[in-house]
């Protein structure tokens, strides 16, 4: 049993024998000893002194008495006010560092087939355009999110929603068709993401062109520079032609279709090398080509139900004024959908899908009204998640030189990112890696490329996900310091000495002696490791990466204080070298799960 379940279940008895009541367990308090007074753990008087009817120091006085008396995790006590310092056992101590040891994912609950099943909808790119910064802090935090609903005992499925049709999708297409000469990605030598990214950027660069032309001729007309600007917008003949095809899409056009089909293709054949390099996937795909198809259908249900209104001119809207908000346009006056309604048409596929009990949408701020719009559409719709459903509103990532566009092609590629991110952290790490004995060029470039990653994912990740936040590439790839290869480093550092442990014979027990020794710091170590529990809870209570991130940080730089001051492998003792073996494995291990639900992996050396 746990020391503070211990601590409960005796709390609980002393009120009891003490004072004649049974109180609920949740007035039973505790808290870590502030550290400027003796003890461990802290239990809070306060709250039972109804029942005690006695003042705060005499009431914690008398629960410490019986608790000394009473409970085995209890060495000793002292009261300061209304708070009773508990000063564990050192034999308790190691028992909690025995459980932990004995269990390979502490902390971690496992899915039963009753768990309740989570969906998380992250990354959801356009196919006109490669993935970028904004969309790496999305995947980082889709995929984390993901391993913590798994951590705290959900079913997950990981999705994504492609944004495969429009007008954008159009733009590209076309300026392929009067500018590509018929160009491959293999022909180019450019991943498909990238060819059709061009493309898009090349059809704003002729648009924009063609705009200060138009401009110019109605200026020169005598038209005033608004109506000269606004009339060019109309007449452009390649936003017309771009329309067209759109239309033809719309109607299954078979030359239309199979130009969007082979493009999209190699649209999705560089982001999943984008995937595989960020580390992430998906258990189910979904796009909006087949999507707003349902939504559609949904938003014509609601119509026949009264949920929805039809206007003069044909459009269907939502009203939404009775819950403090506008009203909301649901398919246009031609009949045409909008994100709202393909929103509806996927949520409808999802929930035929699968058994939701939690939606989570991982999308960034800007659409926090879309969201608030959507929990109350689906809700009135039927879908039993609707009104509960999570749109985690995440920050943008802002760079030094300001925002980033992606029709100027001025956006940070994600590709680029990842690689000048494991070049650098191959540069920075070379002295270190080049001490290691037998190391191939091949386990250097994979050194290289857990560090790189590790040093991304964990700044992005460390950061509250809800702020906006400034990349810097430099100060995450740092040895020192909150950042992931400081943290990777001490885990390779704790694997070097388990080896060199391993090499001079010397065992790692299953389980440890009651009296086995435990200094200070020592103590302090297995009460942050059986924290992790609570970080894991929290962090799905909060969907917070961040929070298992800094848990990993303050766990590193504990372990790091004391190997400062203590010796493992030289201990003064055998029963002192043994402990400290399993103190340094059982912080090893939780770093790895830890690091494992940000996504990031751990060097066995570095």
């Amino acid at each position: 049993m746990k020391i503070e379940d211990q601590i409960t279940t005796a709390a609980l008895a002393a009120v009891k024998e003490l004072y004649g009541a049974e109180v609920p367990a949740q007035m039973i308090q505790l808290q870590k000893t502030r550290t400027d007074f003796e003890g461990n753990l802290t239990l809070v008087a306060f709250p039972l002194l109804k029942t005690s009817r006695k003042k705060p120091e005499d009431t914690a006085q008398e629960i410490g008495t019986y608790l000394k008396a009473n409970c085995k995790a209890v060495a000793d006590f002292n009261v300061v006010k209304g708070f009773l310092n508990l000063v564990i056992a050192p034999a308790a101590w190691i028992g909690l560092l025995n459980d932990i040891h004995a269990d390979e994912k502490f902390g971690e609950k496992r899915a039963t087939a009753d768990s309740p099943l989570a969906m998380v909808e992250y990354s959801s790119p356009n196919t006109n355009k490669p993935l970028h910064l904004g969309h790496v802090r999305n995947n980082l935090i889709g995929w984390s999110l993901s391993q913590i609903m798994e951590a705290n005992g959900y079913k997950v499925v990981k999705t994504n929603i492609v944004n495969d049709r429009g007008i954008h999708i159009c733009k590209s297409m076309l300026a392929w068709l009067k500018w590509g000469e018929g160009i491959t990605p293999e022909k180019a030598g450019k991943k498909g993401d990238h060819l059709i990214g061009d493309f898009y950027v090349a059809f704003d660069k002729h648009y924009r062109a063609e705009l200060k032309a138009l401009t110019e001729q109605f200026l020169a007309e005598g038209m005033t520079e608004d109506a000269a600007k606004e009339r060019a917008e109309k007449e452009s003949p390649l936003i017309k032609e771009a329309h067209e095809m759109l239309v033809k899409w719309e109607a299954n056009d078979p030359e239309v279709r199979a130009l969007w089909k082979k493009m999209n293709n190699w649209v999705y054949e560089g982001f999943d090398e984008t995937y595989k390099a960020l580390g992430v996937g998906f258990d189910k795909i979904y796009y909006e080509s087949n999507t707003y198809l349902e939504g559609k259908k949904k938003v014509e249900e609601g119509l026949k139900k009264g949920l929805f209104i039809r206007k003069e001119d044909n459009s269907v809207w939502a009203d939404l004024t009775n819950e403090g908000l506008d009203q909301k346009l649901l398919l246009r006056s031609d009949g045409t959908s909008v994100y709202m309604t393909q929103d509806i048409g996927t949520a409808d596929m999802r929930f035929k899908d699968f058994p939701i009990d939690k939606m989570i949408y991982v999308v960034g701020n800007e659409q926090n009204y879309h969201f608030q719009v959507l929990s109350i559409l689906l809700d009135r719709l039927g879908f039993k998640w609707g009104k509960d459903l999570v749109h985690f509103s995440y920050g943008m990532v802002e760079l030094p030189n300001g925002k980033m566009k992606s029709r100027e092609g001025t956006v940070v590629d994600a590709d680029d990112l990842v690689a000048s991110m494991i070049e650098n952290a191959k540069t920075l790490s070379e002295d270190k890696v080049n001490k290691l004995d037998n190391i191939t060029e091949e386990e250097k470039n994979e050194i290289a490329r857990i560090v790189g990653m590790g040093a991304l994912k964990y700044f992005i990740l460390k950061v509250d996900a809800r702020k906006n936040m400034l990349f810097n590439p430099e100060e995450s790839i740092d040895f020192n310091g909150n950042t992931g290869p400081f943290i990777q480093y001490t885990y390779a550092r704790i694997r070097s000495i388990l080896r060199k442990a391993e090499a001079q014979s010397i065992a790692v027990p299953a389980v440890l002696a009651d009296d086995a020794p435990l200094n200070e710091k020592e103590i302090a170590l297995v009460q942050k490791l059986n924290d992790y529990a609570a970080v894991i809870a929290q962090a799905g209570i909060d969907y917070s990466p961040s929070g298992i991130a800094n848990y990993c940080y303050e766990l590193t730089k504990e372990f790091n204080q004391f190997y400062h001051d203590y010796s493992i492998l030289n201990a003064d003792t055998e029963a002192e070298k043994t402990t400290r073996l399993v103190l340094a494995q059982n912080v090893a291990k939780i770093i790895k799960n830890g690091m494992a639900l940000l996504g990031i992996e751990v060097p066995e050396r570095m």
